[in-house]
């Protein structure tokens, strides 16, 4: 494994190491105003929702790693401590990508990249018309991390005002995931999609106390067939399943012939079962799962 110091990387390595390893990452399309009203529009992807209550976003306008210049958001901010962030979809991630040029103040960035600006409802900058989600923020603090090159300055953004595209919204109201198809930022010129392709659900323990993985017998723990995520499924699980639904479960006709073809063969019989299982597992059907590397 590869270890490496930080005080002997050169600021662009280290830049370089931490924005390919901690991704993907969000992308925040900043829209902000300085006192004299001209717009700036930028993308950030160090950037998350940090709060509910109170609901705040935090991104990081960065002093630039060449030369220690800080960004026209971070400055208009510290005039106007207002801004809209604006949630970047696939349709609009090369424009997005135009408007993060370093242009020279007072170039609106709207112009540059043919984004549309709306007029927002209880703050000053304009929302993005093209953005799924559009967030009208007020600053409450910006905390400044250094005054050398890299360093970041993190906006606390209070979310005030919240806009949301009908075509992103499911029948009850809320937001479908499947429909968002939001961009992420990864290393480099890299970025990702998110479809709906390679969306998958992860069963939350919110208020179930699962048995944990340190609860399943030797044998399933030291599987050559299961994966860590596996285990973490079973281990999601709030209880062992009783011996007599186990029981019943080995009438199941492909379990009875798993079965029925492995007597005398506990070896074989022990695969054959934990490959079953992890075709359940894939399947989510988890419980069905720790029955079948139950039974012996």
């Amino acid at each position: 494994m590869l270890s490496l110091k930080v005080s002997e990387l050169s600021i662009f390595q280290l830049q370089n190491y931490l924005n390919h390893a901690v991704a993907p990452r969000p992308i925040c399309l900043a829209s902000t105003v300085d006192k004299d009203g001209n717009v700036n529009l930028s993308p950030f992807s160090f950037f998350n929702v940090f709060s509910t209550n109170p609901p705040v976003c935090v991104f990081s306008p960065s002093r630039s790693v060449r030369d220690n210049i800080t960004k026209h958001t971070l400055q208009n901010i510290l005039e106007v401590p207002e801004c809209v962030i604006n949630i970047v979809d696939y349709d609009i991630v090369q424009q997005v990508s135009l408007s993060s040029v370093m242009y020279p103040k007072g170039v609106n960035e709207f112009i540059k990249s043919g984004l549309t600006p709306v007029a927002s409802e209880l703050v000053k900058p304009p929302r993005v018309a093209e953005a799924p989600v559009q967030l009208e923020c007020v600053v409450n603090q910006v905390i400044s991390l250094g005054d050398t090159p890299g360093a970041g300055n993190l906006v606390l953004a209070e979310i005030k005002l919240i806009h949301i595209k009908d075509h992103v919204l499911d029948a009850e109201g809320k937001i479908d995931q499947a429909k968002m198809d939001l961009v992420a930022r990864l290393g480099g010129d890299w970025y990702c999609r998110i479809t709906q392709d390679n969306l998958f659900k992860v069963a939350k323990p919110n208020a179930k106390i699962g048995i944990g993985v340190d609860s399943l017998p030797h044998a399933i723990r030291n599987s050559l067939v299961l994966t860590g995520n596996n285990l973490g499924q079973l281990g999601n699980l709030e209880a062992l399943p009783a011996d007599d639904a186990i029981e019943v479960y080995k009438q199941d006709p492909a379990i009875k012939e798993l079965l029925d073809a492995t007597i005398g063969d506990n070896q074989t019989r022990e695969l054959q079962l934990h490959l079953k299982a992890k075709q359940l597992l894939d399947e989510d059907r988890v419980e069905e799962a720790l029955m079948v590397l139950l039974m012996d």
